[in-house]
């Protein structure tokens, strides 16, 4: 079941990643036209892509973290024994939680919070900047839900190795590895 839903939450999370991606491809584009055909560049063109932007970057590192593909030292982490590994993975996605919940949707709701309640609007797009700087929360949701799926996976794993160290005639059936990483 939680597979399903990772599976779902992807899918969506990459479509919209795609989807302001090509409405920032259509609006720079949009600019150069403005600027070098028509020699009178379009004024809020440029806006829109900095916020746009600042949308696709967040929500690609929480597209990333959900395909474990977040930054790390794996040459050091792959020289530690399988047990060692999945307790640096552990640490990592705990890091990962942790920073989520108080940097991106902590002082993420906050900064939305206050320049709402002060009002400050962009001054090309006249848009409320609590707006574009949803991004930080809404981003930081997602890579809690990853980071939280990474951490349980990875424990599950850590305490099922425990388990196949007591019982090794057990174990031998089982395939090694964790679902979603391959290269692990």
């Amino acid at each position: 079941m939680a597979q399903w839903i990772k599976k779902i939450l992807d899918c969506c999370l990459e479509i919209l990643v795609m989807v302001v991606v090509g409405v920032l491809v259509i609006d720079v584009l949009w600019q150069v036209f403005t600027r070098y055909v028509l020699k009178d560049p379009s004024k809020w063109t440029e806006e829109l892509a900095i916020f746009l932007l600042v949308w696709v970057a967040l929500l690609g590192a929480a597209v990333a973290t959900g395909r474990g593909a977040h930054l790390g030292i794996d040459y050091f982490v792959q020289k530690l024994p399988r047990r060692s590994q999945l307790g640096a993975e552990i640490f990592a996605f705990l890091c990962i939680v942790l920073f989520a919940i108080f940097v991106m949707i902590g002082g993420g709701a906050e900064l939305v919070r206050m320049t709402l309640h002060l009002q400050q609007k962009s001054p090309a797009l006249g848009v409320e900047m609590g707006y574009v700087y949803l991004a930080v929360p809404i981003s930081g949701f997602f890579m809690l839900l990853y980071g939280a799926i990474g951490l349980y996976e990875r424990i599950r794993a850590l305490l099922s190795r425990s388990e196949e160290a007591e019982a090794p005639s057990e174990a031998a059936g089982r395939a090694e590895g964790l679902p979603g990483r391959e290269d692990v």
